[in-house]
């Protein structure tokens, strides 16, 4: 997949139509991806033990990664990526409306 953790994505499709975040968690086995604050659900929790708070907790559902773009963080718009071999042999991603490389954060 193309879409890594802590990039800033737009969803494209869907319900949540329009919106940005930042991908929290990638699921490359589902082709999945969790957007923060994209696609919230309520989860009805239970309390077990004393410690913890029971009741209804908000939180974010997987999206498909064909319903979400990469923003570029140069030019700061939506757009493809292709993949680049630099020339030390690293394979990186590259915008290809401003034609710069992606930096890979892993």
């Amino acid at each position: 997949m193309r879409i890594k953790k802590n990039d800033t994505v737009k969803v494209i499709a869907g319900n949540s139509k329009g919106l940005e975040g930042k991908v929290l968690k990638v699921l490359p086995d589902n082709s999945r991806v969790i957007v923060e604050k994209v696609r919230l659900i309520k989860r009805h929790t239970r309390q077990t033990g004393q410690g913890s708070q029971g009741g209804i907790v908000e939180k974010e559902a997987p999206i498909d990664v064909s319903n979400v773009i990469l923003v570029c963080p140069k030019c700061g718009k939506p757009a493809k990526t292709e993949m680049a071999k630099l020339a030390d042999g690293r394979k990186v991603r590259k915008c290809k409306k401003c034609n710069e490389t992606l930096a890979d954060d892993d």
